[in-house]
Order: structure tokens, then C-alpha cells, then sequence
């Protein structure tokens, strides 16, 4: 069974602006304005893309030492699917080949990418490029020495 592939950014431009990027540069198609769901061809397997683009609400503003996350400066999210598929190896190529993508299209919307909510996989950071986490990186305060210098801070 597949589990969440999430791509979070930060921007400083309203979410329909970055909405309006990430259908542009991934090419894909929007069902109607204003709507953040989006389709289109998978890059990595013979299947259709699908992605929803919200507000990031699983980072905190000001979170205590312990609670710190890779993820709280992060204005968005994005969910990665492949439509019709329960692999989670397929989907975690695709997310990673998303994340790729959009890292080369946008030089200055940091990146993290992470799966199942729990494990940062990498991470882009404008002026620094993509750093590849280990295995198993936690995005929360156990890991902070392993991601803080390739995340918004």
C-alpha cells in the first residue's frame, strides 16, 4: 500500500501564484479556476499524475524546542499520487522525480520532500541546491542536525 508523498515550499507568493507555477511548469491540467487539484502524465510509470495543493497546515508558527519541524517555515504542501496505484515504490519515484522538476523550474521556492509525514527524503534550498537525506531522517527535532542547514529557517 502506498503511503503520503508531500512536497512542501516556501514562497512568498499568495498560494494561487504558486498554484499557477506548479501547473505550469509541471504541466498539468487544473479542472476549473481556483481549484488546487490538478492532473496530468506521471513522469516516472505509465499512469496520470495527480496533485493537490494546499495551505501547509502541519508546521507551526512557533513551536516549542522539542517540537520543531523541517517543515514549520513552509507556506504549502503538495500531495503526490499516481491515480489507480497502491505501490508505494512507484509513487515515491514519482514524488521524487516532482520534486526534481520543480527544483530546476523554480530557483527561488525552497523545497522538502517527505514521505509519510514522518521522513524528510530531500530537500531544495535556493543558493544551495539538493541535498538527499538518509534513510529514515526524521523531519522532526531528532534529526534537526541532519536537515537545518538545507531548510527554511
Amino acid at each position: 500500500m502506498s503511503s503520503d508523498d508531500n512536497i512542501f515550499f516556501a514562497s512568498d507568493e499568495p498560494l494561487d501564484a504558486v498554484v499557477g507555477w506548479l501547473a505550469g511548469a509541471l504541466q498539468l491540467e487544473r479542472p476549473a479556476e481556483n481549484q488546487h487539484f490538478f492532473g496530468g502524465r506521471a513522469r516516472t510509470v505509465d499512469g496520470r499524475l495527480l496533485l493537490l495543493v494546499e495551505p501547509n497546515i502541519y508546521g507551526e508558527a512557533d513551536p516549542a524546542p522539542e517540537d520543531v519541524s523541517a517543515i514549520d517555515r513552509y507556506t504549502g504542501a503538495v500531495d503526490v499520487r499516481i491515480s489507480g496505484s497502491r505501490d508505494g515504490v512507484a509513487q515515491a519515484k514519482e514524488a521524487r522525480a516532482v520534486f526534481d522538476e520543480l527544483a530546476s523550474t523554480q530557483p527561488r521556492v525552497a523545497l522538502v520532500l517527505a514521505t509519510a509525514m514522518s521522513w524528510i527524503v530531500a530537500a531544495y534550498l535556493p543558493g544551495a541546491g539538493v541535498h538527499t537525506f538518509p534513510p529514515e531522517t526524521s523531519l522532526d527535532a531528532d534529526d534537526i542536525d541532519s536537515w537545518r542547514a538545507w531548510v527554511v529557517g
